[in-house]
């Protein structure tokens, strides 16, 4: 069995504490944040520049209009010119991991950058959006008024960033192994529903 797996989810299906519950039940090194600092450690790049960076990465409006204004000199152009130096910073890192044979990445567009990997098994978290608002109130400290809003923002926000960065659509069912929706299942079932997906099926 090969103990690398990727995780992308919509915000709010506990997608995050799914992976790092497979982590340990795997006894494998769980990335998420720490991928933006191996990445920013490597471009060179400071840790408020990719805290930067990363926080216009959630936002689907600046993200995308600096990701498509790629000209000129000045603050567009160099916003630019960091969002792809992160980018390429966290393609690197991503595939060093892989190289290293055993863990579980969290987002980073991972399934696509190793989708030439064999062995890599590929998880798609999702929800129903009331639960997902429930638990962005309940377990991420939203404002109940705001959290409709949250949870819509960051969908769009990951669906424009992995469009923009792949040009596939986030959340295809062929991008994946297995999709599972977090509403109807515990998330330590869901771990271990991935870890007994692991061991039984075919690699090819």
């Amino acid at each position: 069995m090969k103990k690398l797996v990727t995780i992308s989810r919509e915000y709010g299906s506990g997608g995050r504490i799914i992976g790092r519950l497979v982590a340990e039940k795997l006894g494998i090194p769980f990335y998420d944040k720490e991928i933006l600092d191996m990445a920013a450690e490597q471009s060179g790049l400071s840790r408020e520049i990719v805290e930067a960076a990363e926080l216009r990465a959630k936002s689907s409006f600046s993200y995308s209009l600096a990701s498509a204004m790629n000209f000129g000199e000045g603050m567009i152009g160099d916003t630019v010119s960091i969002n792809e130096k992160l980018f390429v910073a966290q393609y690197d890192v991503v595939h060093q991991i892989a190289e290293a044979g055993e863990g579980v990445i969290v987002g980073r567009c991972a399934d696509y950058i190793l989708k030439d990997l064999p062995g890599v098994t590929n998880v798609f978290i999702y929800g129903e959006q009331e639960d997902r608002i429930r638990r962005t109130i309940e377990v991420y400290g939203a404002d109940p008024k705001d959290a409709a809003g949250i949870v819509k923002s960051y969908d769009k926000a990951r669906a424009n960033y992995y469009h923009y960065h792949t040009s596939q659509k986030w959340g295809e069912f062929s991008n994946y192994n297995l999709a599972i929706n977090s509403s109807y299942i515990s998330d330590e079932a869901a771990a271990d529903l991935i870890v007994e997906y692991m061991k039984t099926r075919t690699y090819k």
